[in-house]
């Protein structure tokens, strides 16, 4: 009777353990499934590629399954859910579904063998060559422990030459992946070393940087067999079996290193196979292994080992601790997890209370509603952005005038020359700070002023003013005020267009990203219509259009004015500079008259002293005689024939000599600089009322009626299309299908976990008494 009791109670024990591991395996499952936050404590095996990983993680199941071999053969994880069955001779195996794990499929060790190569060989010949997305198989067998382990592909050490490129990105690839599995501290970390020095931390690196004091972490030593001949002292193996504290920094779990050796050969029966069945694999290879270690380092330490030593040496020992580790974690683990699927299921209940609601909001007249309340809703955000506001992160959405410059163009004259970033005021247009909406927009404004602003007239070479001079259709003289025209007038077109098209694709380029941040704005206050992708993306694409139209129909305005300015010349537009230009003319004049006198003189023309005394007199009474009069032949004070000598000279120098004189060239420079800085002075003004008049206020004042115009529009042709309502409903109705069947599995392991929740509070209450 006895015995029957202790057998009862045994198989009682199996069973509540049993069901512990499917509890837990299923939890593994829908945190992967629908990427909730549970912690389901599993073994994480963590190696580089020749340590022997996937052959442990066999070794440990007792029986093959997987792609091994030299190279890379993991490239995806792969999760096992072992459960210990001793009524299944053979492994029962089911291969969950990638598109749907809540399905799974019954496989052979072959098919699961031959889906692994294939996914393997897939992944090889894509870019990204590893996927964290995990394979995950459910296993029973009699063979098997009470396990989940995840195997993940083989860390890689490339050499660091040129011509080892794909494969050092490959590392990194793999390192990556690995440490981010790493980082779930409800993993056991099952990490391989293949060395017999300790002091090589090949795969500890890696682990460390996760789990710095390894408090979560099993050491196991690899090929053991193959170790035991390279050691040629006792004491060398004293060291390996038992490394001091300071080699193996840290708290390991089980405080020392594993040491494991798997016999080579795979199960089949091909002219390859070493063993014929998985039975010959674990019962002969992997036992008559494990006792021949056992002996081999008995004869190299010429003693026996100790029982603590033992209990580290071979596969079986390694299972056992593992299996005990495991279902310590899964106990401790039990309070905490009960209040994590309560919380759950409240999120999945309220979920699917949100859904219902969507669903019953899919008619046209709350569809309509929603459509002109987002309308009104972002109109006020753009405008709230114009005006200003510090609600949006300048971190996030804010940009200094570089980042500007480069995303939105910067102002670049006509020899390709940008001005210098450092060179702008930054106390005055902000350089430095990330600004957003009205305030980039007025900064982008300021430095078009300070930029073009600065603008001098371009150099006027000699060729350029004869080529300018030409011929007149009434006679062959020369019109230096005409010639001033044609070369000022091709000057300021040439160098003011350019910064035109760069000021509107600039401002543009502000007002688009009003969009982003006014979205950001509605789904912080909790405005945002979430789930009505086509309707927001025919907003988006309204704004953009009106933002890109309003634009280009100012830069013509803008254009008109510019060429206007450029094609006629209208003097009263340039008499700003008039006092400088005419002190230039007034001190040209002086010395234009005393070279002629000069040349008179030279002449030979009969004068006598009186005379010429006559002449100093009147040169000396007409030093402020202005240069405009004698051009414009206003000689009504001039009646001496002196006078009339020096007009006929001027006329000469500049209307009937087609040589430059210095003195003609100086005038065409003057007209040029003085029509130069007045075209200036008008297109700085008008471009900059007229972008404000009509680009920034229509945005204001025209676009709350052209969106509202459109979307009336949409919604009396087509409002199934702009909503994508069926799209929408087959949506909403398949996360509801999704939220329904987690809220089940989610109740389900609730009802289980609390179940074993009771019967370990029984158990203990029982030991208590």
């Amino acid at each position: 009777m006895a015995g029957q009791e202790s057998s009862g109670g045994k198989k009682m024990e199996e069973l509540e353990e049993w069901r512990l591991y499917e509890a837990y395996n299923e939890l593994h499952g829908l945190a992967q499934e629908f990427d909730t936050p549970f912690d389901a404590p599993a073994l994480l095996v963590v190696g580089h590629q020749t340590d022997g990983k996937s052959a442990l993680v066999e070794a440990l199941m007792g029986f093959q399954f997987n792609h091994v071999g030299g190279g890379t053969k993991t490239r995806r994880p792969i999760t096992l859910h072992m459960k210990y069955n001793p009524e299944c001779d053979t492994p029962l195996c089911h291969l969950l579904s990638d598109s749907d794990p809540s399905v799974s499929h019954e496989k052979s060790l072959q098919e699961i063998q031959v889906y692994i190569e294939a996914e393997n060989m897939r992944l090889e010949k894509e870019t990204c060559q590893f996927s964290a997305k995990e394979i995950i198989i459910r296993i029973e067998y009699k063979y098997c422990p009470n396990l989940t382990i995840i195997d993940t592909p083989g860390l890689v050490a490339p050499a660091p030459s040129r011509k080892n490129r794909s494969l050092q990105a490959q590392a990194r690839a793999v390192e990556s992946l690995v440490r981010t599995k790493m980082q779930h501290r409800e993993f056991i970390i099952l990490c391989l070393e293949d060395c017999n020095d300790w002091s090589n931390a090949t795969t500890r690196r890696v682990v460390m940087q996760i789990d710095p004091e390894i408090s979560r972490t099993v050491v196991v030593s690899t090929k053991l067999d193959t170790k035991i001949p390279q050691f040629a002292r006792a004491s060398d193996v004293e060291v390996f079996l038992s490394p001091p504290a300071s080699t193996l920094d840290g708290f390991m779990l089980g405080d020392s290193p594993f040491f494991t050796s798997i016999p080579s050969g795979r199960v089949g029966f091909g002219p390859e196979s070493v063993f014929r069945s998985n039975d010959e694999f674990k019962q002969q290879a992997i036992s008559s292994r494990e006792v021949e270690d056992l002996l081999a380092l008995e004869e190299k330490l010429g003693r026996a080992l100790s029982k603590k030593e033992r209990s580290r040496i071979g596969v079986t020992n390694l299972r056992l601790f593992l299996e005990e580790l495991l279902l310590k974690r899964y106990m401790d683990s039990v309070p905490s997890i009960i209040p994590l699927l309560e919380k759950e299921y409240r999120n999945s209940t309220r979920k699917l209370s949100e859904l219902d609601q969507q669903l019953s909001s899919l008619n046209e007249a709350k569809l309509k509603e929603k459509g002109r309340t987002f309308h009104d809703l972002f109109l006020t955000k753009l405008s709230l952005l114009l005006k200003g506001t510090v609600i949006a992160p300048p971190e996030k959405f804010g940009e200094t005038l570089q980042d500007e410059r480069v995303n939105g163009g910067a102002f670049i004259g006509s020899d390709g020359l940008q001005f210098p970033h450092k060179l702008i005021p930054v106390s005055i247009y902000n350089a430095g700070m990330r600004l957003y909406g009205g305030a980039q927009y007025h900064r982008a404004m300021a430095e078009f002023r300070f930029v073009v602003g600065g603008i001098k007239c371009p150099p006027i070479t000699r060729e350029e003013i004869v080529n300018a001079c030409g011929v007149e259709d009434i006679h062959d003289g020369t019109n230096y005020s005409r010639t001033a025209c044609v070369i000022a007038v091709a000057k300021a077109r040439d160098t003011f267009e350019p910064f035109l098209h760069q000021l509107g694709c600039r401002l543009s380029y502000i007002l688009k990203r009003l969009l982003p941040i006014a979205v950001y704005l509605l789904q912080k206050e909790g405005e945002y219509l979430s789930g009505h992708d086509v309707f927001l993306r025919r907003v988006a694409d309204a704004f953009n259009n009106f933002a890109e139209s309003t634009e280009k129909s100012c830069r013509e305005k803008c254009m008109e004015d510019l060429v206007s300015t450029t094609r006629y010349v209208t003097w009263s537009l340039h008499n700003k500079n008039r006092a400088g230009l005419r002190q230039f003319l007034d001190s040209f004049g002086g010395s234009e008259q005393s070279s002629i006198i000069g040349n008179s003189t030279s002449t030979g023309f009969p004068q006598d002293l009186s005379a010429a005394s006559d002449n100093k007199q009147d040169v000396k009474s007409r030093t402020d005689v202005k240069l405009s009069h004698l051009a414009s032949g206003n000689d009504s004070n001039m009646s001496t024939q002196t006078t009339e000598t020096r007009l006929a000279d001027l006329l000469d120098s500049t209307l009937w000599n087609r040589r430059l004189a210095p003195s003609s060239e100086r005038i065409v420079y003057a007209l040029v600089q003085q029509i130069f800085h007045g075209i200036r002075e008008y297109f700085l003004a008008s471009t900059e009322l007229k972008f404000n008049c009509f680009l920034l206020m229509p945005v204001v004042d025209k676009l709350p009626a052209m969106l509202r115009e459109d979307l009336e529009s949409a919604f009396e042709d087509d409002l199934d299309n702009v909503f994508d309502i069926t799209n929408l409903r087959h949506s909403v109705v398949q996360d509801k299908r999704q939220t329904e069947i987690e809220l089940k599995r989610v109740q389900k392991l609730k009802e289980k976990f609390r179940y074993i929740h009771e019967q370990l509070n029984s158990q203990q209450a029982k030991f208590g008494q």
